[in-house]
């Protein structure tokens, strides 16, 4: 493609940012659908963010944001309005900027995860959950797994109050489905996922300990790369069925793709008027 002046960016924020594979993924996509757009990584360092962020958004060209660890929650806060899915994790991995120069913000991590699962013809509904991470895609994840009928989900997460706050919400939220919170693996289950960054250095090993898998659970793990994660060498060795960082990240392509492409439709204010912020798309 021809980069021009009127090119319009969007770019993916985090630290590290070298692992992202959605510039190329959202680029190609741009250019088969016509649309004058590139998507760029962006090395945002955490000691830096409350001062770099500000001025990304002040970019008159930048159109939208992908948001990967460890920014999710924290990109909250920048958002006028919040998707439902948003709304229920604290937490976004997407962002548009809207006609009147405000920012939405949405969660796709979840939905991502479940479509990737459907996509392998992977069953969700009644399963029996182990979720590592009660972080913004762990917190995702927990979600929409509820949505889609799981039976329990027990988290794991060494930041104990995260993990504990996550369940009360969540219990809230899906009072058909079973939150707890666990230390280790333990009690019946038939689906583990890890929503941890745990996995993305190489050497990396189990977020925890587990014990043997038999062939009919399903395991999942958030991370991209190009090698197995331990988690997913395991699933591979006890001949389980699994769903990687890869099958997320095409589960949730489309859905962010169309995310971007729409607006709230709001007027563009009058010189003077402020934006009124509103929580919900």
């Amino acid at each position: 493609m021809t980069i021009k002046g009127s090119t319009r960016l969007y770019a993916i924020i985090g630290d590290p940012i070298a692992q992202v594979r959605s510039p190329q993924v959202f680029t190609e996509r741009f250019l088969a659908s016509g649309i004058d757009a590139v998507l760029i990584p962006a090395h945002v360092p955490v000691d830096r963010f409350d001062q770099v962020v500000p001025s990304l958004l002040e970019l008159g060209n930048l159109d939208g944001l992908l948001v990967t660890v460890p920014f999710k929650s924290r990109m909250v806060a920048f958002a006028q309005r919040l998707g439902t899915a948003a709304q229920a994790v604290g937490a976004v991995n997407a962002l548009r900027r809207e006609a009147d120069g405000s920012w939405s913000g949405d969660m796709f991590d979840g939905i991502g995860f479940v479509r990737g699962a459907e996509r392998k013809g992977k069953r969700i509904r009644g399963r029996r959950v182990v979720l590592f991470g009660a972080g913004g895609a762990g917190s995702a994840i927990a979600s929409a797994l509820a949505e889609a009928g799981v039976e329990s989900v027990d988290i794991i997460d060494p930041q104990v109050h995260k993990a504990r706050s996550l369940v009360e919400r969540l219990t809230l939220l899906f009072p058909n489905c079973r939150f707890n919170f666990a230390h280790s693996v333990t009690g019946p289950f038939d689906m583990v996922v890890n929503a941890s960054p745990i996995g993305m250095q190489p050497g990396d090993g189990l977020p925890v300990p587990i014990p043997s898998l038999d062939r009919s659970m399903l395991v999942g793990d958030v991370v991209i790369r190009d090698t197995p994660t331990a988690l997913i060498e395991l699933a591979m060795r006890s001949g389980c069925h699994w769903v990687d960082g890869r099958d997320m990240h095409g589960g949730q392509v489309e859905s962010i793709t169309t995310f971007f492409a729409s607006t709230s439709r709001a007027p563009i204010p009058a010189p003077g008027e402020s934006v009124q912020p509103v929580r919900s798309l």
